[in-house]
């Protein structure tokens, strides 16, 4: 197990053990915050942590760590002022899709990106196409465009995409990743016409004489996304993981995930890590229409035990689309609906029938799966509320911690439901920022988009909960989902979106440590400094318990350490190659599904 390295005892024991040991290294001279389940912003933080095997062995006076821990060949580490935190958990991700947004075009906005405009746009995917990776690629590919932001206000069509180029097939993939463009190329590899009929919670945006106008949605684009993906070079396929890796950490994450995997990728992951195993621990869900569908007695092979840095958790259903692209199933109408959709409009399921929700759930529940369930609308949740309370009065008590991804507009009755039914949420928190603006404007009216991500209903309810960067959707960006969760201030507006519904630094910062690791069940070994956890850390340039909410956004990373080991250091970053490790690869295999 990955959580307890051999010769680790139990708090206690390491604490009490004489009359010397050595430990690897002592931390002091900063600000050391715990994130212990009962911690307070007022508590009284130890002066220094000393770590043996990579394990936290001493938390506390500086002195005694000195006296009964410091040794020839200890580091002691002055932190300079700087906060020593436990390193973050990704509630919820997707460690092959962070690789892949390394990998395409930026097509993101401001901070993360400076596209303005379609024609900002088209040039981000002509530049792209001429590097050694857009080269051989089969299609062109860029990631994070987002119609709230571009100044035209639409979604790049058929006609702007084939000004990219009208021989090579193009894909412009929105910030959601439950949309994108392609050109008329684009359409012809997948087949798309005016004959094609909508799949099943999909939709093929048309124009006027009924051909498709390049702009698809939810099960309509996911072919595109396959096939343009599975078109990238051998080479950029391999680095995917790694990039990911690389990325996560730098932000200070310790554990991440893969969210929503398929059969043949979580295979391909773990077959990734039996070649070279991962240096931070990614935790896998497989798709559950897939797993709850096979043949196999045990197609996702859950288990608490890592192997390679590597284990699979349970599986991740998809229940609806992505508010910000007006995909999501709502039980009100969308403020102004998307062009040719009817009066009335509201989004739409993903499944239309509910026994088939049921049965995943219930599936699961009996093969002891965890289950994560991306539900964004708050109909979706309702869909979900339902197969939940169904599928535990069926299957009987249990500890299963299922997990409701998004539940971007939770109402105060579905969280009081999840806190009835032991349901984690686990909120995307950035979209107070990036698309607050656009929720109070266009996509759900000022009154409903001001208890988006509503983490005040659970804290007030004293329930865990879980916030997530959900990437590609977003850079893993530990520090915004901080800063997202404690200001609520939105990107263009700069207001404050429901203050009401803001949440301490600490209650975020709880988000991703302690309360994230209880989502995982590893709460007895991740989340906190405490005597006898791993060496999970991370070190800030600022401590966002003490500095000011609107500072937040300012903190930056400086080192991310796993289990007692840096594996990144902002100092030496600038140094380090960009390269992907050698020898980290993926099996050449593996082709990106989507998320998110």
């Amino acid at each position: 197990m990955s959580g307890q390295p051999a010769g680790a005892t139990d708090a206690g024991d390491v604490q009490a053990a004489a009359p010397y040991d050595e430990a690897d290294v002592i931390f002091h001279g900063g600000e050391i915050v715990t994130v212990t389940v009962d911690s307070r912003e007022s508590d009284p933080r130890p002066e220094a942590v000393a770590v043996k095997d990579g394990v936290i062995v001493h938390v506390g006076d500086y002195q005694e760590a000195v006296s009964r821990w410091q040794g020839p060949r200890t580091q002691v580490r002055d932190l300079a002022g700087r906060a020593l935190l436990p390193g973050f958990i990704d509630a919820h991700g997707h460690l092959g899709g962070i690789g892949l947004q390394a990998t395409l075009a930026n097509l993101l906005a401001a901070p993360d990106g400076d596209v303005t405009d379609i024609a900002s746009l088209q040039a981000k995917l002509r530049a792209w196409a001429k590097t050694p990776v857009g080269a051989f690629s089969q299609w062109i590919i860029g990631f994070g465009y987002d119609d709230a932001m571009l100044a035209e206000g639409l979604h790049p069509t058929r006609e702007d995409l084939d000004e990219v180029s009208t021989t090579r097939p193009v894909l412009a993939i929105h910030q959601s990743f439950h949309l994108g463009a392609v050109n008329s190329r684009g359409l012809r590899e997948l087949g798309y016409t005016r004959d094609t009929d909508d799949p099943a919670g999909g939709v093929i945006r048309r124009r006027p004489d009924g051909e498709p106008d390049g702009v698809l949605e939810e099960t309509a684009f996911t072919p595109a996304s396959e096939k343009a993906t599975a078109g990238l070079p051998l080479t950029a396929l391999a680095a995917l993981f790694s990039k990911g890796v690389t990325s996560a950490a730098s932000f200070g994450f310790t554990t991440v995930q893969e969210g929503g995997a398929t059969l043949k990728n979580l295979k391909a992951l773990r077959d990734a890590a039996a070649l070279v195993p991962f240096k931070i621990d990614v935790v896998a869900y497989a798709r559950a229409d897939e797993a709850t569908a096979s043949l196999e007695e045990d197609p996702v092979g859950a288990s608490q035990e890592y192997k390679q840095g590597v284990r699979a958790a349970g599986v991740k259903m998809y229940l609806d689309g992505s508010p910000q692209g007006r995909t999501a199933w709502l039980t009100e109408p969308y403020e102004e609906r998307p062009t040719g959709t009817p009066e009335g409009y509201r989004g739409y399921p993903t499944i239309d029938d509910p026994k088939v929700v049921l049965d995943q759930v219930r599936t699961a529940y009996a093969r002891g799966w965890q289950v994560l369930a991306h539900v964004n609308g708050d109909a979706a949740i309702d869909q979900f509320v339902e197969a939940v309370g169904a599928a535990a009065e069926e299957a009987g008590p249990g500890d299963r911690r299922t997990v409701a991804i998004h539940a971007q507009t939770a109402r105060e009755d579905q969280i009081e439901a999840f806190a009835r039914l032991g349901v984690i949420p686990s909120f995307f928190s950035m979209h107070t920022y990036y698309w607050g603006d656009w929720y109070r404007k266009t996509v759900l009216g000022e009154e409903r988009a001001a208890n988006i991500s509503p983490a005040r209903w659970a804290v007030d309810r004293q329930m865990i909960y879980t916030s997530h960067h959900d990437a590609p959707v977003a850079l893993p960006n530990s520090i915004a989902i901080l800063s997202s969760q404690v200001t609520r201030r939105t990107r263009t507006d700069q207001v404050v979106l429901g203050p009401e519904q803001c949440v301490s630094a600490l209650d975020a910062v709880k988000s991703i440590t302690i309360h994230a690791a209880h989502q995982y069940f590893e709460q007895d070994r991740k989340g906190s400094i405490e005597v006898g956890k791993l060496a999970d850390l991370v070190i800030l340039s600022a401590n966002p318990l003490t500095i000011a909410p609107d500072e937040i956004k300012d903190i930056t990373v400086a080192e991310t350490i796993k289990q007692g080991t840096t594996i990144h250091s902002a100092a030496t970053a600038a140094a380090r190659s960009e390269d992907p490790e050698p020898g980290l690869e993926v099996p050449t295999d593996y082709q990106w599904h989507g998320c998110c």
